[in-house]
């Protein structure tokens, strides 16, 4: 939809249109009937908090605030032309600012959910129909074999080539086990290795754990497809694997979107449950209190590398809030230093959105999406960080792809990695994100140079 000036000065020459009134409704009777208080959208009073602070807004000549007005006046032709709704990344930064809460988010998922199914991005799409269709959860179609087969044959090469990782244990449906830990299905289908770094921390931590050979993938695209039913089935496909073995708690990975889906899915769908969901990065914190882990920062006391994080939107803003922001922070000094880590601003719960959530990293919009993270490259520039940390698959991707196609001079890494690093346990073919500066760092067998 082109930006008409005439179209927006009539949304905007008048304050407020009360959600109901006017011609058109079937979209927003949808919307009001669909959220809870109808989305607190009859308080809109079109003060452009919203739009202020949305990343998103600008593309396809489209914004928070405009979107809910075309709406207030029924002008759902025009909002179901315009496909700003799969750019749009649901992050709440627009619900954080706003004075009256109003629920743009839930409105987006509505308008989604009422889409035309031809015209759904296919990325989004092909994973959820995968996902729903095995066991397993996983959107990549990873079954439970081959899940099982790529675990134990990564954890067999760590068994037999580093030193102190002789009798690894990586449990699969261990009955009884306090911890049910889920995976991101990218992670063994496509780079395996990267798996080991975890499995570390849990075997260095003592802790208590399994996968599950069923509902063990850490994604839900169906969420982000606004397909209820589908998003229903994953979550309690999950719920059985934890309670059939029998599991305290489903930990859920460095991963932000499953925790949130998750959690509001076994709400939502009143799902019955005997299990907490929690994040890992709570865990990290609390055994590096308890001397667990044995992180130091000694490795960087003359590097003096410096690091950022981006705090993930599903698990910060839309979940915990600055609680988990500030236990992320915790991690990160005592694996680095307090004087090497350096935040963004704004951070934890008023953070902006990377570009890669709400499913934007599956579909074809991906100049929207590179333009989208344009204001999260620029807070990760200012730091001058060497290293921008990433505790979320999905934030990982984006920030990754922005650095190369901007061709920014850092380098993006999971957590997982870090705290490896800090304890000396970084095996060789775990350092794919790595720099030159720290490629070597904390090896037990430096590299042969040729004379």
């Amino acid at each position: 939809m082109k930006d008409q000036p005439h179209i927006r000065d009539s949304l905007f020459s008048s304050l407020p249109v009360e959600l109901g009134s006017g011609g058109r409704s079937r979209l927003k009777d949808l919307v009001m009937s669909a959220l809870p208080g109808g989305g607190n959208l009859n308080s809109c009073f079109n003060c452009g908090a919203c739009a202020s602070g949305c990343p998103a807004g600008g593309l396809s000549d489209m914004d928070p605030r405009l979107f809910v007005r075309m709406l207030s006046m029924g002008m759902d032709e025009e909002i179901l032309a315009n496909d700003w709704v799969w750019m749009c990344t649901t992050c709440n930064r627009c619900v954080h600012v706003c004075p009256m809460q109003v629920d743009i988010p839930g409105l987006v998922l509505v308008i989604r959910k009422n889409w035309p199914r031809d015209r759904r991005p296919a990325g989004i799409a092909d994973y959820c129909s995968r996902a729903r269709s095995n066991e397993t959860c996983s959107s990549t179609g990873m079954s439970s074999e081959d899940f099982k087969f790529i675990v134990e044959d990564v954890a067999d090469d760590v068994r037999q080539t580093q030193q102190g990782f002789e009798q690894l244990n990586v449990p699969m449906d261990k009955k009884g086990a306090a911890l049910f830990l889920n995976q991101s299905s990218g992670i063994p289908a496509f780079e395996p290795l990267e798996m080991a770094p975890l499995w570390k921390i849990m075997h260095l931590a003592g802790a208590d754990w399994t996968y599950g050979s069923k509902g063990w993938a850490a994604e839900n695209y169906c969420m982000f497809l606004s397909d209820d039913a589908a998003w229903k089935k994953l979550v309690e496909t999950k719920a059985a694997a934890v309670d059939g073995l029998g599991c305290k708690v489903l930990l859920n990975t460095e991963c932000g979107h499953d925790f949130f889906a998750v959690r509001q899915g076994l709400e939502k769908f009143r799902i019955p449950h005997s299990f907490e969901v929690r994040n890992i990065i709570e865990y990290y914190a609390d055994w590096i209190r308890q001397g667990r882990l044995k992180i130091s920062s000694d490795w960087n006391l003359d590097l003096k590398i410096k690091f950022t994080v981006q705090d993930p939107c599903q698990l910060v803003r839309k979940s915990y809030g600055d609680f988990i922001a500030d236990e992320l922070r915790f991690v990160i000094r005592e694996a680095v230093g307090e004087e090497n880590f350096i935040d963004m601003h704004p951070n934890r719960s008023n953070n902006y959105c990377c570009g890669g959530g709400g499913g934007a990293i599956q579909t074809d919009f991906v100049t929207e999406r590179l333009n989208y993270g344009k204001i999260k490259l620029d807070q990760i520039l200012e730091t001058e960080a060497a290293y921008c940390i990433t505790p979320c698959n999905n934030c990982h991707s984006q920030i990754l792809d922005l650095s190369r196609h901007f061709k920014a001079d850092f380098k993006t890494i999971h957590l997982w990695t870090l705290l490896c690093l800090a304890m000396g346990v970084l095996g060789p073919g775990e350092r794919r994100y790595l720099g030159k500066d720290l490629a070597f760092v904390g090896q037990k067998q430096e590299p042969r140079h040729n004379k």
